[in-house]
């Protein structure tokens, strides 16, 4: 019994404490009429809910509204009076399909 309990709670252990493969920093580039558009993110994932950063040349917000299910997720972003809603999927470990109202957008994993 004692022995049960014990795999019991490292399995546990080591679920709540795995970090999510979308956890971390992450870099994508779009092609717009005035040029390159390049984005930097930086994800956080506790249990269902994504939290971070959207940050380019023109500055830095936080995340809202921000959602994981598997490998999809969902946030908004706040801007200049503007709100841009967003869905993803982690393509690789390495890789993330961003869409929303203004494309596509490949995200690669900064190391």
């Amino acid at each position: 019994m004692k022995l049960l309990f014990t795999v019991a709670l490292c399995v546990g252990c080591m679920t709540a404490f795995a970090q999510s493969p979308i956890s971390g920093d992450w870099k994508g580039s779009r092609e717009t009429p005035n040029g390159v558009f390049e984005v930097n993110y930086t994800f956080k994932v506790e249990g269902d809910v994504l939290t971070g950063t959207w940050k380019t040349q023109f500055g830095e917000t936080k995340l809202e509204n921000g959602k994981v299910e598997g490998k999809k997720i969902s946030y908004s972003i706040s801007f200049n009076e503007m709100t841009i809603h967003s869905t993803g999927e982690l393509i690789s470990n390495d890789e993330i399909l961003i869409k929303n109202e203004r494309g596509e957008m490949k995200l690669t994993r900064v190391k």
